[in-house]
């Protein structure tokens, strides 16, 4: 393995839509920022694992920040009530760490023994750029993947406001055009997916795909599923007494979206500039892109995925 990565021999892309303030570079099939990259190159050099990890991967937009509240709060059940939660007054990324840009603290936590950090890491990273002591490690991977359409939407919302780029300035169309080639933050999206598509055939004992829509629709039956999955399982008393309804109220973005931390925090890990926590909470509304697309538009990428997904029996429309 390399060194380091040289980004000038890499392709590159700034969208035009942010206005140029926003530089992405393809780095072994996926695009991304210059910084990910590094910090992802350095998590795969030195990042080792433990069997009781449990990875929660996502490509971003696809409903990272749920799935993470979700995870925190059925490990956390019996620590906390729902008075005293940490959910209620930190961002769901601070209580689950990004691999690629926070490593260092998950590695401080665990040799030290801190005894508010739990064994669980999130990442966008696609399932052939998690680092190699991860797979060999059997540690569980959750991933969550989402309508694409509404992703598109999700991804042109978030980055333009982050880049602080009006709307009338930022035209949907060249966004569009842009994720239909592939390129977008640890994108192509269909590249992503069929990665941990591919691991949780090969590997259903460790990996769980979990799409947003069937959570968003049965959100107690999928909690169950997940907290049995992480090896978290309800006992039979928990369920009759409303556990899994508690903790899908807890995080429901509903609540989550109303809470102070959420409407005017700051989440500012280092080595970053900082993200609005509001930006993470936008409308968790399905169907939402038909305010967006144009007929053409849907399409052209119900095309594109039924050609990225064909035999797969994935549904992304």
């Amino acid at each position: 393995m390399e060194d380091m990565i040289n980004f000038k021999t890499l392709p590159q892309h700034s969208s035009s839509w942010l206005k140029g303030r926003y530089t992405l570079y393809k780095y072994k099939g996926f695009w991304n920022s210059q910084k990910f990259h590094e910090w992802a190159f350095l998590a795969h050099k030195t990042f080792k694992p433990n069997p009781s990890d449990v990875i929660i991967s996502s490509c971003p937009k696809t409903g990272t920040t749920w799935l993470k509240a979700l995870t925190f709060a059925i490990v956390t059940r019996n620590k906390f009530d729902e008075s005293t939660n940490p959910l209620l007054t930190t961002i769901p990324h601070e209580c689950i760490p990004l691999l690629e840009r926070e490593f260092e603290q998950i590695e401080y936590n665990r040799i030290n023994n801190n005894p508010d950090f739990i064994p669980f890491i999130a990442t966008h990273l696609p399932y052939n750029s998690l680092p190699e002591s991860v797979v060999s490690s059997n540690c569980k991977i959750v991933y969550i993947y989402r309508n694409t359409k509404d992703v598109v939407v999700s991804n042109y919302q978030f980055f333009r406001k982050a880049c602080k780029v009006a709307e009338e300035e930022a035209c949907f169309e060249d966004a569009f055009d842009e994720f239909c080639q592939g390129i977008s933050w640890y994108g192509p999206y269909w590249d992503h997916i069929l990665g941990y598509w591919k691991a949780s055939l090969e590997r259903p004992q460790e990996v769980l795909l979990m799409k947003y829509e069937d959570m968003k629709r049965d959100a107690r039956s999928n909690v169950k599923r997940l907290a049995e999955f992480i090896g978290h399982p309800f006992t039979i008393e928990e369920e009759k007494e409303g556990v899994i309804e508690c903790i899908v109220k807890l995080c429901s973005f509903e609540n989550l979206s109303n809470l102070e931390v959420n409407k005017s925090g700051v989440h500012s890990p280092v080595g970053s500039n900082g993200v609005e926590n509001h930006l993470y909470f936008r409308k968790a509304e399905d169907g939402d892109w038909e305010k967006y697309f144009t007929d053409e538009m849907k399409e052209k990428i119900d095309e594109l995925m039924d050609q990225k997904m064909e035999g797969t029996g994935l549904v992304l429309k």
